[in-house]
């Protein structure tokens, strides 16, 4: 399973907010950069970065932050928040990115993302399914919708579609553990690759979530408060 650690930015410091509430954020890096080469010295092969002044945007605004941690890291980054065009994958994938996040655009524009999955391939796009009691969210969390995470996945697979990173925003930034029902749902429901987002709080969590099947893990405010330590994921890694 892939150990990713989380970067979450905003006017280019590494944050974390509760449940998407930009209200709640914690900076805990002004330097998002050296915090990269930091997992990247603990031995982390992977990165998540979110642009979040992107997700409240129309495209992506913390670009040469990612540019930077690409160019002088090895580590293997997937970005979201704000990829609303065509463009902004491209853009990403120039300056080193391995994988591009679409949440939003793939809800409102289906059609059009399948053509994305087909014209990047596969291993470059992850659905970012992002959940509130199982329903999909939304514009940066703030517009709940009806539809249900796993039938949104659903209409991927079978048109390419291999990767999926699934949060349950009640988790998000909470420590609480989890969504480990939902994550057994989707996996019994749908043949795909799952990245976990959302409420790790200890290795144990960790494990369990392989255990389940997760292709990958999302962690982030557990390695800033210190409930996980760098050197414990290391291990893993």
């Amino acid at each position: 399973m892939r150990i990713i650690p989380a970067i979450d930015l905003i006017n280019g410091q590494a944050v974390r907010l509760r449940q998407g509430v930009f209200e709640s954020k914690k900076t805990y890096a002004e330097d998002p950069v050296e915090l990269a080469k930091k997992f990247e010295n603990y031995g982390i092969e992977y990165l998540h970065v979110v642009d979040l002044d992107g997700a409240k945007s129309n495209g992506l605004i913390n670009f040469s932050i990612v540019e930077s941690i690409c160019t002088i890291t090895k580590l293997k980054v997937d970005i979201g928040g704000g990829v609303r065009t065509k463009e902004d994958v491209q853009r990403a994938l120039d300056c080193g990115v391995c994988q591009v996040n679409v949440g939003s655009f793939a809800y409102q524009n289906p059609e059009i993302f399948v053509d994305w999955i087909n014209c990047f391939g596969s291993d470059k796009l992850i659905l970012s399914a992002d959940c509130d009691n199982r329903s999909i969210a939304i514009d940066a969390w703030g517009t709940n919708t009806s539809l249900n995470v796993i039938d949104f996945i659903r209409q991927f697979v079978g048109k390419s579609l291999k990767y999926a990173t699934v949060t349950d925003i009640s988790k998000d930034g909470m420590l609480s553990g989890p969504a480990f029902d939902l994550y057994k749902d989707v996996l019994g429901n749908i043949e795909i690759n799952l990245i976990a987002s959302g409420g790790v709080t200890s290795i144990k969590d960790l494990l369990r979530l392989e255990s389940i099947g997760c292709e990958g893990a999302i962690i982030g405010k557990a390695i800033y408060e210190g409930n996980i330590q760098l050197k414990e994921l290391s291990g893993l890694c």
